[in-house]
């Protein structure tokens, strides 16, 4: 881990912000600029989506999470990679392409040109397909928690449309962006994915589905609970899926009215507990709602039953921050904001007693793990995290966290690189559970590139066994799959 002067930041505002420049452009080529080497083994594909255009003739997206959605795809074949990227050709995209402006207001508060006229009473949203992609089921899916996803094809990216899963979605209907794929509670047993959507107001109902690898509706259930829900993840137990109702509530008239995006009508409620709902996977029994200290949360890193228990790990954070209208995301101050942190919750099914422990206190976001320990008692946490152990600032690093002996392994790139999601990616015939790669994909401001970088998960110190520098940059993103050779 490179050290930095204890007076300086472990970044530059400036190199910051120019991850968040649009990457208007598609490319297609094999990446020929490799420092080290590719593992042989590693085949397959890493998929990541995300934001790609922030801004659209001159006019700022208000928001990254405003941004229409662009797919990257890294394609590692015998010691080699492709890289293509595409924007998912959504009707909005397409239309604000066709018109050069923008056409839809965003939920976090992308306005049309023309001021109040233009954006009162016109709650239509685009369906921006930005926030994740899977493949399954031998379809790829670019996925945006607000509206129906959309099914691309696997090699070229292009888009094929909205996909509806045989009908199960309707127009009009969500499938969220943070999906789990469930490994089976034995090696006999067959993976599942995991998935839900929620229609919320007064009230909220959560749909849960359950897939074979085929999509064949396996089981679903819906669940209604008492006010504004705002959940972006969940995760699963063999017996419970487990879902945080964040205390916020909702104010819908400065969005009806044109003033604000529905993101920025969102307010934090400090005086509320966090309501961890434990939802069983038996649709006959009966959910259980316990209260926690007040608390935001966006991700899980992973859950899992012991001696009637239930712990809970995730990125925590100690309030949600207010989203400012006419506010320059890319000029937040780091300082007035909270930090995420690894939070463990522990839930006694005895007597409903919910304790919550801080397992990691440097900032960090987006945990990873090795997927055949979905839901099971594991030991490794892979996340992006600050470069220094103290205070937020943006993720220049990779943590690996030993749950049983609390050891912590740091791979920074600061000053200058800039990290988004790892994924953890099983060695072929691996039995440890951290046998296998790290992948991200970072940004480098010397050069105004984006890298990707793969580490051995066994030793992330070790530094990256292979940089693969693309010709451009990536603007950050937000999450991805890896896909074993199709």
């Amino acid at each position: 881990m490179k050290t930095l002067p204890s007076e300086a930041l472990s970044y530059n505002r400036n190199d910051w912000q120019r991850g968040y420049l649009s990457q208007p452009q598609e490319f297609d080529y094999w990446i020929d600029e490799v420092d080290g080497q590719i593992p042989f083994e590693l085949q397959g594909t890493l998929y990541r989506n995300g934001p790609g255009l922030l801004d659209m003739n001159g006019q700022t997206i208000q928001h990254p999470f405003d941004g229409d959605g662009m797919v990257c795809r890294i394609t590692f074949d015998k010691g080699q990679a492709h890289f293509r990227n595409r924007f998912v050709r959504t009707e909005g995209y397409v239309a604000e392409q066709k018109a050069g402006q923008i056409l839809y207001r965003g939920v976090f508060g992308t306005q049309k040109p023309g001021g109040f006229f233009a954006n009162a009473f016109n709650l239509k949203l685009k369906n921006i397909a930005n926030t994740s992609v899977l493949y399954w089921g031998e379809k790829l899916l670019a996925l945006w928690e607000g509206a129906e996803p959309h099914r691309l094809e696997p090699h070229t990216l292009e888009t094929i449309g909205i996909e509806r899963l045989n009908g199960l979605i309707k127009p009009g209907g969500t499938f969220a962006a943070h999906p789990r794929i469930d490994p089976g509670s034995s090696p006999t047993d067959a993976r599942r994915l995991v998935n839900f959507s929620i229609k919320t107001g007064l009230s909220s109902t959560i749909t849960i589905y359950e897939f074979d690898d085929h999509y064949q509706l396996l089981h679903q259930q819906s669940r209604t609970i008492p006010g504004f829900a705002f959940l972006h993840d969940f995760v699963i137990t063999p017996h419970y899926y487990i879902f945080f109702q964040n205390p916020v509530q909702f104010d819908p008239l400065p969005f009806i009215l044109g003033w604000q995006g529905a993101g920025q009508c969102i307010r934090f409620r400090p005086d509320q507990p966090t309501q961890i709902l434990l939802i069983p996977r038996d649709s006959s029994q009966p959910m259980v709602s316990l209260g926690t200290v007040p608390c935001f949360v966006f991700h899980h890193g992973n859950a899992f039953e012991q001696d009637n228990q239930i712990m809970v790990d995730s990125i925590g954070y100690e309030y949600f921050p207010k989203v400012e209208p006419n506010q320059d995301f890319r000029e937040i101050d780091f300082d007035t904001l909270p930090a995420g942190q690894l939070w463990r919750f522990t839930i006694n099914l005895a007597d409903g007693s919910v304790d919550r422990q801080v397992i990691e206190s440097r900032c960090c976001e987006f945990p990873s793990i090795h997927p055949n320990y979905v839901g099971k008692p594991y030991r490794y946490l892979y996340t992006g995290a600050a470069h220094s152990p103290t205070g937020n600032a943006p993720l220049q690093a990779i943590l690996k966290l030993d749950l049983h002996s609390g050891y912590r392994h740091v791979w920074s790139i600061a000053p200058r690189g800039f990290m988004t999601e790892p994924l953890f990616v099983p060695r072929p015939g691996g039995t440890a559970e951290d046998d296998g790669w790290i992948l991200a994909m970072t940004y480098d401001s010397t050069h105004h590139r984006s890298d990707v970088v793969i580490l051995s998960a066994q030793d992330i110190e070790g530094g990256a066994i292979a940089s693969l520098h693309l010709k451009h940059h990536i603007p950050y993103g937000l999450h991805g799959c890896f896909v074993q050779n199709m």
